[in-house]
């Protein structure tokens, strides 16, 4: 019988647009499984049809409906449905059996901006287009206009640029927001950044430190490009610094010092330092579609899915 794990999931550090945490008690497949669908299958909603009544801007009709696809589109479920993502609000657009679009696969935005001129000014600066400017037809349905706070103070604008009009232009607009996943097109993609590292494991040999003057302790220290060692000024002990999972990099540097310094080389290493095979360090980025941590939690609800219709399908195969 195969051996059964519980994983377990420790948060570092969490805000809405990053989580870092640690998968541990799991294995590589569960990692990358749970990676690839935070890319790949966590349902967002995004710009997927626009149509044009007018647009006598500089960039035409093609360029300016790519970058409304891009923009993200955030759902913020009322106080009673917290917890939830869009795939419970809305119907994948394939799946509904409305003739175009409708409240429950879409969300329509509008947008009409006319750059107008009274004739008495000199020099006119452009005037910048942004998701602000985006009128929805579902108050639960926004667009993104910015990441974080940071983000916003720092910002020129007051929301993700669209297009800059010159004086008498107008661009007028109508746009169809869909659910859909990454695996059909990369705007429905919820993460900007979603990596994991191996977990170091950092194992100092005492019987073989014991054969280093300081000075050698000292170089061996020195010699790691990572700063994952320290040496205690009052014992002489090298130990792992505190956070040396999170700098550790693996490199060659600390291996090829140690074997200058042995004394045979059949000697076992001072230092070791191995690749974790059932605990990983992630980080995720959003988009600003959904927070960071809806993104896990949904990711999680899709991977268990599969395995309730994989295990039904299994014992729909037993019954046959």
């Amino acid at each position: 019988m195969p051996y059964q794990r519980f994983p377990r999931v420790e948060i570092l550090s969490i805000q809405p647009q990053e989580i870092k945490f640690i998968l541990s008690e799991s294995d590589t497949s569960v990692a990358n499984t749970l990676r690839r669908i935070m890319i790949a299958e966590v349902p967002t909603l995004a710009i997927d049809l626009v149509e044009f009544h007018e647009n006598s801007t500089v960039l035409n009709d093609e360029y300016i409906a790519h970058r409304m696809g891009l923009i993200p589109v955030r759902y913020q479920p009322a106080e009673s449905l917290k917890g939830s993502d869009c795939s419970d609000a809305f119907l994948p657009h394939r799946e509904c059996v409305c003739y175009e679009h409708c409240m429950r696969c879409s969300v329509e935005f509008e947008l009409d901006i006319t750059y107008k001129v009274t004739g008495e000014e000199d020099v006119l600066a452009p005037l910048t287009v942004t998701s602000k400017d985006l009128v929805s037809n579902n108050e639960l349905v926004q667009p993104a206009h910015f990441l974080s706070q940071d983000e916003q103070d720092e910002a020129q604008d007051e929301g993700v640029a669209i297009v800059k009009l010159g004086p008498g232009q107008r661009l007028k607009l109508k746009a169809i927001a869909r659910m859909g996943i990454s695996k059909e097109h990369a705007k429905w993609c919820p993460v900007a950044v979603a990596t994991y590292r191996f977990w170091p494991e950092i194992h100092i040999n005492d019987e073989q430190m014991a054969t280093l003057t300081l000075e050698q302790k000292q170089e061996l220290v020195d010699t790691c490009p990572d700063r994952i060692l320290e040496l205690d000024e009052v014992t002489g002990d090298i130990r792992a610094v505190d956070n040396a999972w999170d700098i550790c990099t693996y490199t060659e540097d600390l291996k090829f010092a140690q074997a200058a310094m042995k004394k045979r080389p059949e000697d076992d290493d001072f230092v070791t330092v191995t690749q974790s095979k059932d605990r990983f360090i992630f980080n995720v980025e959003t988009t600003g579609a959904m927070d960071a941590d809806e993104i896990l939690l949904s990711a999680i609800r899709v991977l268990r899915n599969r395995l309730n219709y994989l295990a039904q399908e299994l014992e729909n195969l037993k019954d046959m």
